[in-house]
């Protein structure tokens, strides 16, 4: 992993061998430090949690759908999420007060309306989620750990898990 910094007035007057001398180091220890980096353990306020759950849901869940869309195709292979289409999945962040419905209609995710019931019902807390999203723990950890819960029907629960498993982050850095 290699991390990149912007150049800074000092080292644009460097010749540039000797800015990459002085700046590929850095940019390597850097990456080393952040690969050994780990989200501490913690939980948002309750209070937070029922402020945000007496919030629209909307907004949050266009929100996600909007970042799926981005990913489709890119890091979410499309042929693998056809079994998607038409379903009705929710995503809950326990400590954070949010219950984000949304689902695959004509190969996008859509924000859905919650009064209905969902196919798949995926909870855990904003810590797990981070965590599985950056790797640092994978989803069977964190359900055998009970730390994410899956609802409902247990075949669209894996197709999800597999997909998780097999994004490769690191096409996003490109």
């Amino acid at each position: 992993m290699s991390a990149s910094f912007p150049p800074s007035p000092a080292t644009l007057l460097l010749p540039g061998a000797l800015r990459q001398r002085i700046l590929s180091p850095l940019a390597e220890r850097l990456g080393r430090r952040l690969q050994s980096v780990r989200i501490p353990a913690f939980a948002l306020p309750a209070p937070f949690g029922r402020v945000v759950a007496r919030l629209p849901q909307q907004p949050p869940a266009l929100a996600l759908c909007g970042a799926l869309n981005l990913a489709l195709g890119r890091i979410l292979p499309r042929e693998d999420l056809a079994a998607l289409e038409g379903r009705r999945l929710r995503l809950r962040v326990s400590d954070a007060g949010l219950t984000l419905d949304f689902g695959l209609a004509s190969g996008r995710f859509r924000p859905l309306a919650a009064h209905l019931a969902a196919d798949l019902t995926l909870t855990a807390s904003v810590r797990d989620y981070l965590a599985l999203a950056l790797r640092e723990e994978d989803a069977d950890t964190l359900f055998f750990s009970r730390r994410l819960l899956m609802e409902g029907d247990t075949e669209i629960g894996l197709l999800v898990k597999n997909t998780l498993d097999a994004v490769d982050w690191s096409r996003l850095r490109g």
